[in-house]
């Protein structure tokens, strides 16, 4: 058997990069959260069978993971897919750019459902849904996982669907591999720029699925400069 090395980063390292490509690269995070939105899109779809009109169900946290997920909610529908989007929490609680995604999507119109649980008439949509979408904590998660999130998790991971993470499986630590008292159990992860270092240590593995590595647009330039990238043998 052959081996193979990929590059991996720290949950520090690619906020940094984040950082760079915004703070002196002049990249507006607008613009990077549509790249990474519009990457999981494509992403879902490659992953829904072919067979009449297709429903994805995408769970949202009010943060940038939660701002990713309404930008592949409209570019699925934009593509005949019908997303059915639950905000775990108050939109008024959105800030920045997932506030401005949001708000997009109530222009649309396309509802979005607050929710604190999954209640019965949920699950309806749930099992008709091809694909749910994983949308509530990035890497930016650094503390245990408090209700209504961890139930919400956990019932999702009681019903056996395909779920594809965005950047991360929420509650997995993407530097540790830890878990943060609940973990979503990805088939698919779309991360993006580089995989974490989290997905091959500890839980991680368990977690994470099939990893996609997503190019939202980091210039190069900032990528090669910062030489502390560790690689790993796979």
């Amino acid at each position: 058997m052959t081996s193979s090395r990929v590059k991996v980063v720290t949950v520090q390292q690619i906020q940094a990069l984040d950082a760079i490509a915004i703070e002196q690269y002049g990249i507006s995070s607008l613009v990077l959260m549509e790249n990474a939105g519009r990457s999981v899109a494509d992403v879902v779809r490659r992953e829904i069978p072919r067979r009449g009109k297709a429903e994805v169900s995408i769970f949202c946290g009010i943060g940038h993971n939660g701002g990713d997920g309404f930008v592949a909610a409209r570019h699925l529908r934009s593509q005949g897919i019908k997303p059915h989007i639950f905000l775990i929490g108050s939109a008024a609680e959105l800030k920045k750019d997932a506030a401005v995604n949001y708000r997009i999507l109530r222009n649309i119109p396309c509802p979005v459902q607050e929710i604190q649980d999954i209640h019965p008439q949920h699950f309806k949509i749930l099992k008709r849904s091809s694909v749910i979408v994983d949308a509530i904590f990035g890497v930016g998660l650094n503390r245990p996982l408090q209700d209504p999130f961890r139930t919400i998790i956990e019932q999702l991971n009681s019903l056996k669907k395909k779920v594809i993470a965005v950047d991360i499986p929420s509650g997995l630590d993407g530097t540790t591999g830890r878990i943060w008292g609940a973990c979503v159990n990805a088939a698919v992860t779309v991360t993006f720029s580089f995989p974490k270092k989290g997905f091959y240590i500890q839980a991680g593995p368990q977690h994470t699925g099939k990893i996609v590595v997503a190019d939202i647009g980091i210039p190069k330039k900032v990528i090669t400069s910062q030489c502390h990238i560790s690689q790993r043998h796979m």
